[in-house]
C-alpha cells in the first residue's frame, strides 16, 4: 500500500491511503490502534503518529483521550482544481452519494454574459446533494440551442458534463475560475438548509470547446461547512535560483 522508494514521504502516504479507506467505508467509527497501524504498514511509531497527526489537523481524525483516534464528521467535499470535474464525479469519488433537485430551467435574458451567448440564453438551476444533504446550488447558463437540447434529458438526475460529451458530442477542453465568497440570498439559504446572509463559497467559470467557443458559463455556490477547493502547486525553479 505504500512505497519506500517513492519520494513521498512516508507518513503522507500513510495518510492518504487511511484518508481513502475512510471514505470508502473501510472504517466508519475509529481507526486501528497505533500498534496495529504499525504493524499493516510495517513503519515505526513516530511515522504513524505523523501520519494521524495530520489527518487530525486536516478534520479528517479527532483523537479522545483514553479512548483512541475517531472518524470526525463527514470530511468536507474537495474539489481538486487542476482538472475540471463535475459535481457529481467529485461527491462521487468521496465516497458519497450525489443527488439533485431541478429547481429551473428555460430561457433568460443574458444580461451580464451577453457577451457570450447574445441577448438571451438558457438557464439551468439545480440543488446538488451529498448523502441526501443539501451542498450547493448550481446555475449552468447555455447558448439556447444547446440548453433546448439538454431539456429533453431528465436534469433531475443527469450529469450535464456526460450529457455535453456523450450526447451533444461537445469537447470541453478548457476552463477559466473565479473562486470568492458572497453572502446567499433567503430562498437559497433555505434551499442549503443555512442561515439567511450566511457567506457562502461561490465559483464563477467559463467553459470553452475545442473551438474555443464558450460554451457553458456556471455559477456554484457551496456550503464553506461541506464544501472545499484543493489546489497543488510548487515552486517555480527559476524563483529559487533569484
Amino acid at each position: 500500500m505504500i512505497d519506500a522508494e517513492l519520494p513521498i514521504p512516508l507518513h503522507i502516504q500513510i495518510g492518504n491511503v487511511l484518508e481513502k479507506q475512510i471514505y470508502n467505508g473501510t472504517y466508519t467509527d475509529k481507526i486501528p490502534s497505533e500498534r496495529d497501524l504499525m504493524d499493516m504498514f510495517s513503519v515505526s511509531r513516530t511515522t504513524v503518529r505523523e501520519a494521524v497527526t495530520k489527518l487530525v489537523q486536516d478534520g479528517v481524525l479527532k483523537k479522545i483521550h483514553g479512548k483512541g483516534t475517531f472518524i470526525a464528521e463527514k470530511p468536507p467535499i474537495e474539489e481538486w482544481l487542476s482538472s475540471l470535474n463535475s459535481f457529481t464525479d467529485t461527491v462521487k469519488r468521496m465516497g458519497m452519494k450525489p443527488g439533485s433537485k431541478l429547481l429551473f430551467a428555460g430561457k433568460q435574458k443574458a444580461d451580464t454574459l451577453a457577451h457570450f451567448f447574445g441577448e438571451e440564453l438558457y438557464t439551468i438551476k439545480r440543488l446538488r446533494y451529498a448523502d441526501a444533504k443539501p451542498v450547493a446550488i448550481e446555475k449552468h447558463y447555455y447558448p439556447i440551442q444547446v440548453g433546448l437540447e439538454l431539456q429533453t434529458y431528465n436534469l433531475n438526475n443527469a450529469t450535464i458534463y456526460d450529457l455535453l460529451e456523450n450526447e451533444l458530442h461537445i469537447t470541453l477542453t478548457e476552463a477559466e475560475q473565479f473562486i470568492s465568497t458572497e453572502k446567499v440570498i433567503k430562498a437559497d439559504a433555505v434551499h442549503l438548509n443555512i442561515e439567511p446572509s450566511s457567506q457562502v463559497l461561490s465559483a464563477e467559470r467559463v467553459i470553452y470547446d475545442q473551438y474555443g467557443e464558450p460554451i457553458e458559463a456556471y455559477l456554484g455556490l457551496y456550503r464553506p461547512d461541506m464544501y472545499r477547493f484543493r489546489i497543488k502547486t510548487r515552486r517555480d525553479s527559476r524563483q529559487r535560483r533569484g
